[in-house]
């Protein structure tokens, strides 16, 4: 069987294989073709990968008779015409806002497989592509905000005087809250994080932040379905406000890490508590792409508000991309080789697994997946 590599358009610094992965694919039994320059925004040469054993050539050429196709974004529909009927398509395809592309993959025949929906149970930590970008964006977070801080981040003792710690808070610990907390860590600030989940509250301690929970009110509704976090009641929105307003305004660095998969970011910060914030502080809103969860976040801009600066992080782990592509691919790899019949030589995807049913959005020329039925 034939898998085919895809070249991102223009803004997307990532590839959905590296050479490892392409060994590793050829060692199962598979042929891998790649589109040529697919690698070079990562850094990893055409040269790389046919040392490797790929075939480099056109897109036309690596998509001829293949039977997988592996891409960071969905791509055009329009664009993979060659590849086998019902060829699997595999990346990160946005099935809420790209549905018109969703429907194009199933009249074109193509099994789309949607990995940013991957249920979050043991079996599919490693091919969790949400988690493996969100922890480099966590690090990234921080890294910009240190950038952007006119300050240092560790307490100096020197001759001319003594530097207070930069306080940094973080608010939502999931995957790239708690890298966000240990990356500050790691540069000396005082740290402290909130969630509205209070089983996240000894994973803060065990990082060595100070947790902010809200305490005696109920959290989230349906707190730890799939492992992600839900809508909050009223009355624990009110008290969380009341809480965030008395910390935040005695914080020099806040991340902002809240999603709500499917809606928009939540509010966690408003006009009102950014006044209240020394100028020169610095806020990173790493959902600025879901709406941001600050207000008067533009996605991907920089803007000052009240002399805070705000910086609305758009897809940061593209700005590590080789780290990026490497997770991104061993991800991929590691899902497609869980399901490898070794006699066919392909994955081989039982329609009654709660991993292919999560993350597979058409088959037989119609879009197949319960949340698109429901959307």
């Amino acid at each position: 069987m034939k898998i085919a590599v895809l070249k991102e358009p223009a803004g997307e610094t990532r590839c959905a294989a590296i050479p490892e992965t392409v060994k590793k694919f050829i060692a199962l039994g598979a042929d891998v073709a790649i589109e040529a320059g697919a690698g070079e925004a990562a850094s990893i040469p055409d040269s790389d990968f046919e040392a490797a054993g790929a075939k480099l050539g056109s897109r036309a050429d690596a998509l001829k008779g293949a039977g997988v196709i592996l891409a960071v974004n969905g791509p055009d529909p329009a664009t993979l015409q060659g590849a086998e009927q019902g060829a699997v398509l595999v990346g990160a395809l946005d099935p809420l806002k790209q549905r018109a592309a969703i429907d194009g993959y199933a009249v074109a025949g193509i099994e789309a497989l949607a990995m940013e929906w991957m249920p979050r149970i043991t079996r599919a930590q490693s091919m969790d592509i949400l988690s493996s970008q969100s922890n480099l964006a966590g690090y990234k977070a921080v890294v910009e905000a240190a950038d952007a801080y006119g300050r240092a981040f560790p307490m100096m003792m020197t001759a001319a005087g003594t530097i207070s710690p930069a306080k940094v808070f973080v608010m939502g610990v999931g995957v790239a809250g708690l890298q966000a907390i240990a990356t500050a860590k790691r540069l000396g600030a005082q740290v402290s994080a909130t969630d509205v989940r209070s089983a996240t509250k000894e994973q803060i301690q065990s990082l060595g932040a100070k947790p902010i929970f809200v305490e005696n009110v109920a959290g989230i509704e349906g707190e730890g379905a799939g492992g992600y976090a839900t809508e909050m009641s009223e009355e624990y929105q009110k008290a969380q406000a009341e809480l965030v307003s008395g910390h935040i305004a005695k914080q020099d660095i806040v991340i902002t890490t809240a999603l709500i998969p499917g809606r928009p970011a939540p509010r966690l910060i408003s006009d009102a508590q950014i006044a209240t914030m020394r100028p020169g502080s610095v806020i990173v809103d790493l959902a600025a792409e879901a709406g941001g969860n600050v207000e008067g976040t533009r996605a991907g801009e920089q803007v000052v508000q009240h002399g805070v600066m705000i910086i609305g992080a758009s897809n940061l782990a593209r700005s590590l991309a080789a780290d990026a592509s490497a997770l991104f691919a061993r991800n991929l790899f590691n899902f497609l080789s869980a399901f490898w019949d070794k006699e066919q030589r392909r994955p081989v995807l039982p329609d009654d697994d709660e991993i292919v049913k999560a993350i597979r959005l058409t088959m037989g020329g119609k879009v197949v997946n319960e949340r698109l039925s429901a959307a």
